[in-house]
């Protein structure tokens, strides 16, 4: 082949680096026990009400909570009379959790554990929840793995995942905008759409059923919300600390515009709708 023939011959693409999923657990889990979640938590506890609902939670279930925070689901599931385990990486949520329970006077089993590499038996359970937890698994078919591998013949999967075009489906790809993410990895976001839930459920699933649901955020102010993110949500408060002051200036100015682009309080508080998706999974 001439020189001239060999400079025109088409370049063969490079293959795209293989996510680290190790790597990236690691990092995310830094993340989600900086600031201190259970203050953001707590705001969203109707969604952990309403997936109880969605799934028709009955006494005397056993239930898992998987990525449970400081319980949302958890307390719900276990005020609906259930047997439950809470779970999650993160040690210091599982305490917010339990002091909850506790003080609900509700006997729940508490136990550190990743969404990846659950450490129960399969069929263990009548029904699995998780919101707005598992889709920020580095893996996400090994994570859809384990809530079907636990969850018995029968039973049932309950999410809540923030779907691409909601305000916090927003949050995180500007949040990209300024610390990329890592090479392969997939959005959480794509848990919010029932394409990605039938890649990852439809071998296991008898049927999947979602229902897009508003969760309504109330604050004080677009400020307001912006300094408790800041400091009490991992992700949030680990990409401020990632930033010079000119791109954490740079960034906080494009969440107030992304903010005021949704806030329909008209007062100067902020009242802003996210979308999420509301997923209820017949296990076959």
């Amino acid at each position: 082949m001439s020189a001239a023939a060999a400079s025109t011959t088409p370049a063969t693409p490079a293959t795209p680096p293989a996510a680290d999923l190790a790597a990236v657990k690691t990092r995310q889990q830094a993340a989600w026990a900086t600031g201190n979640y259970a203050v953001v938590g707590t705001t969203l506890q109707i969604v952990g009400e309403s997936i109880c609902e969605a799934i028709d939670l009955r006494a005397g279930s056993r239930v898992l909570d998987v990525a449970a925070g400081n319980g949302n689901a958890t307390l719900a599931a276990a005020r609906r009379f259930c047997d439950v385990t809470s779970t999650d990486y993160v040690g210091s949520l599982l305490d917010a959790g339990r002091a909850r329970a506790q003080a609900e006077g509700h006997a729940v089993h508490f136990q550190e554990a990743d969404a990846e590499n659950l450490p129960f038996a399969d069929a263990s359970f009548d029904a699995v929840l998780s919101t707005f937890g598992v889709m920020f698994t580095a893996d996400h078919e090994r994570a859809a793995s384990e809530l079907a591998r636990v969850c018995k013949s029968g039973g049932r999967i309950g999410l809540a995942n923030w779907t691409p075009d909601s305000f916090i489906g927003q949050v995180f790809k500007t949040i990209g905008k300024y610390v990329p993410p890592a090479p392969g990895v997939k959005s959480p976001a794509t848990w919010g759409t029932p394409a990605r839930l039938e890649e990852l459920f439809g071998r296991t699933a008898k049927k999947i059923h979602t229902v897009e649901r508003q969760f309504t955020f109330r604050y004080h102010s677009p400020a307001h919300w912006i300094d408790v993110f800041r400091t009490y949500y991992g992700p949030m408060n680990k990409t401020y600390a990632a930033l010079d002051h000119a791109r954490q200036a740079a960034f906080t100015l494009d969440l107030l515009t992304l903010i005021g682009s949704r806030n329909v309080s008209g007062d100067g508080t902020l009242v802003l709708p996210s979308e999420y998706l509301e997923v209820v999974i017949e296990r076959n």
